[in-house]
């Protein structure tokens, strides 16, 4: 008797289906799985045994031979216990084919035979509904996460004896509720510490960062300590756009993929703001652990990548953000696959103008040599700083501007700014409606040559800054795509001669 159940094999955030095939004849006892299964995988026979005895049932003593089909996809990991478990039961019952056929099993099970919680819930119920399955089988801590993708009906089932029950019509199925997204999405504007608000110096730093979350461009802040930069760059993370349903699905999944989500916090409603310590590796920005999962810069996707103290990063994991900066994407190249993994982040820089900190503060001298300057600087290579859109250089906040009792309620709030920003977003998504673009900075030349058009004053302008401050052909682009993003805050749909002027005020100057 040869039976056949859906399983899945997952490579991150690829995925194929698995038909598991099994044979049982009067041979004498054993139990094999062949075709490209590895340790984990093989484990799946010990696992089976204690568990269906644990659920009063038992494997056949006869011949057993599982088939992981096709033969060329490598299949890792506890993945196809539940599906060789439902074959084990579709023995000593009668099943509908037809039921079988239209859903996915997959998961671990545990010796007690129930279900463990494991990642890649998310991508899996996405690829099992673009595969027109009706229904996935899921432990009940992955329902809320897989939920969320709706056509696709999400069992939950706690152990195996649930799963026999419903097998044998005892138990109906628990379709699992759909996750309402907007109802979940937790509260933005409660008191929040970094609420710009309490920022009552550096409008001009402030703008900046209006002017980055609207939408995606990049940006560094060098100033000496007491310029309030970190500060700043964690409240950069108040005005960003919220998250649209398909965003967070897409930012969910990496998530999931990663073991990052849980049961309370089924799926990512925030963008991500994500910060990188001097010491990290260029290695774990990129990958981490032995399977490749994804670094940090696509833990960022969707927003933001933040690494404080910038120049104290070695320069080589410096260099590896050049490439994703321009494709929006990383490709891992190991032994056994090569994966590639979405990085479509903000990059937000704050350093210091040298080792010591001081090089531009009018109140205390500078302590470092020419030579250790140029040193430190040379760290942020120029290709690197060429495809950064925003420089900001702002002095330390001196005590003599604190005052006692100071009232903030007078102040422009992260909320309004933010609401700003939304607005702007919503002349951009109306812009690039039909299209994969969300936001300006992702605009190629065919694009600029669409949505930036100058008139002649504003277009000589530009030409004489590129000339003058001896900027690049990349940095000619980038500032119309800035400008672009300026004239979006003011709900212009022309680019104007001010918004080119704001936008290289905001360009540093190549130094030869």
């Amino acid at each position: 008797m040869i039976s056949k159940i859906n399983s899945i094999a997952i490579n991150w955030i690829v995925s194929d289906l698995i038909e598991v095939e099994v044979d049982i004849n009067a041979w004498l006892p054993s139990f094999t799985i062949v075709w490209l299964p590895d340790q984990w995988v093989q484990e799946s026979k010990e696992r089976l045994r204690s568990a269906l005895k644990s659920s009063n049932s038992k494997l056949p003593t006869s011949r057993i031979t599982v088939n992981l089909a096709p033969a060329d996809i490598k299949k890792s990991g506890p993945n196809f216990d539940l599906a060789i478990a439902v074959w084990i039961l579709n023995h000593e019952w009668i099943i509908e084919d037809d039921f079988l056929l239209d859903s996915i099993f997959v998961w671990e099970l545990s010796l007690d035979w129930k279900l463990r919680k494991i990642s890649w819930a998310l991508p899996t119920t996405i690829w099992a509904k673009e595969k027109w399955f009706k229904r996935i089988f899921l432990p009940l801590e992955n329902s809320r996460e897989a939920s969320i993708i709706p056509g696709i009906d999400v069992i939950w089932i706690k152990d195996l004896k649930d799963l026999v029950d419903i097998l044998n019509k005892d138990k109906p199925l628990e379709i699992t509720p759909s996750y309402d997204f907007r109802k979940n999405k937790e509260e933005d504007f409660l008191e929040n510490k970094y609420d710009l608000k309490y920022i009552l110096w550096q409008n001009h730093a402030k703008r900046a960062l209006e002017i980055a979350a609207s939408w995606g461009h990049n940006i560094i802040m060098s100033w000496p300590p007491g310029s309030w930069k970190t500060m700043l760059s964690r409240a950069f993370s108040t005005i960003l756009p919220d998250l649209t349903i398909d965003e967070a699905i897409e930012v969910s999944k990496i998530y999931s993929i990663s073991g990052l989500l849980w049961v309370d916090n089924p799926i990512i409603t925030k963008r991500p703001f994500r910060t990188v310590h001097h010491t990290a590796s260029a290695v774990s920005i990129i990958w981490w652990g032995r399977n490749a999962k994804p670094g940090e810069i696509s833990l960022a996707h969707k927003w933001v990548l933040f690494l404080d103290e910038v120049l104290e990063f070695n320069k080589s994991v410096l260099e590896v953000l050049r490439q994703p900066i321009e494709d929006w994407e990383i490709t891992v190249n190991r032994i056994n696959a090569s994966l590639t993994y979405p990085a479509k982040f903000i990059l937000v820089w704050a350093m210091n103008p040298c080792p010591c900190g001081f090089l531009s503060d009018p109140d205390k001298d500078c302590i470092c040599s020419f030579k250790q300057v140029e040193n430190y600087r040379s760290r942020l290579s120029w290709p690197l700083i060429d495809r950064i859109d925003i420089f900001i250089e702002v002095p330390k906040v001196k005590t003599s501007d604190f005052k006692v009792n100071e009232k903030y309620e007078n102040a422009t709030t992260s909320k309004i700014i933010k609401e700003k920003v939304e607005k702007a977003r919503v002349m951009q998504l109306s812009r690039f409606k039909n299209t994969k673009i969300t936001f300006n900075s992702e605009m190629s030349t065919k694009e600029i040559n669409k949505y930036c058009s100058l008139d002649l004053e504003s277009e000589n302008i530009l030409k004489q800054a590129i000339s003058s401050l001896n900027l690049s052909a990349r940095a000619y682009y980038r500032i119309l795509k800035l400008s672009r993003t300026i004239a979006d805050l003011e709900w212009c749909s022309d680019i104007k001669k001010e918004h080119i002027l704001e936008a290289l005020s905001f360009r540093k100057r190549e130094e030869k």
